[in-house]
């Protein structure tokens, strides 16, 4: 079991940013891959980053050059830093875990970018 926490959401202005968190109730040296995914309302989930134990990451080409995802194993933390924040980046942020074949997702953090 892995369980995940998300914070730092809220309301922002187009063009600012936010960092996301993401605490895991397991080390993140045994979590090979940590994502961010989001949820807009009336739409499907979809995958936004993920980062990999290797150090390498991948994002959704929307927020390629805007986003980064990163880790901290002093902290045990996993955030997504976004900067440049359009309205259409406007969703619930969810943290997922795959650990041992299994998927595991925090209850996610609501970001409303809006003028």
């Amino acid at each position: 079991q892995v369980q995940l926490v998300e914070s730092g959401g809220g309301l922002v202005q187009p063009g600012g940013s936010l960092r996301l968190s993401c605490a895991p109730s397991r080390s993140i040296f045994d979590i090979g891959i940590i994502a961010w995914y989001r949820q807009a309302p009336g739409k499907e989930r979809e995958f936004v980053a993920r980062s990999f134990t290797a150090g390498n990451a991948d994002y959704q080409d929307s927020v390629k050059g805007r986003f980064a995802i990163s880790r901290d194993h002093g902290k045990n933390m996993v955030y997504l830093q976004m900067n440049s924040l359009k309205p259409e980046d406007t969703a619930v942020y969810l943290c997922n875990a795959f650990v041992d074949g299994l998927d595991y997702w925090g209850k996610g953090t609501l970001v409303t970018v809006s003028s």
